[in-house]
């Protein structure tokens, strides 16, 4: 993995800087490029979620053998830990 930065220079509206701004001290984010630069992790890992999710709703029903409930919940928790695991969300 290439950890090359790389300078971007973009514009945005008043009202969306202010936005930003508005929220950086509350967020814990020192700056902007700070903010900016999590909000693309972010939105980079929800387009891999949902593009995962489609891949596995493409497989939804095409299962040729029954499984309990019981081991169906067992792999429904096992995945979503390691979902969970991956974008570093904290599970109840």
């Amino acid at each position: 993995m290439n950890n090359t930065v790389e300078t971007v220079t973009f514009k945005l509206q008043e009202d969306v800087i202010r936005k930003v701004d508005a929220v950086l001290k509350p967020l814990h984010f020192s700056n902007r490029t700070e903010f900016i630069r999590e909000s693309i992790r972010e939105k980079l890992n929800e387009i891999e979620r949902d593009s995962v999710l489609q891949q596995l709703l493409a497989f939804k029903g095409a299962a040729k053998s029954k499984i309990s409930d019981k081991e169906l919940h067992r792999i429904r928790g096992r995945i979503a830990g390691e979902y969970a695991r991956k974008f570093g969300v904290k599970l109840k």
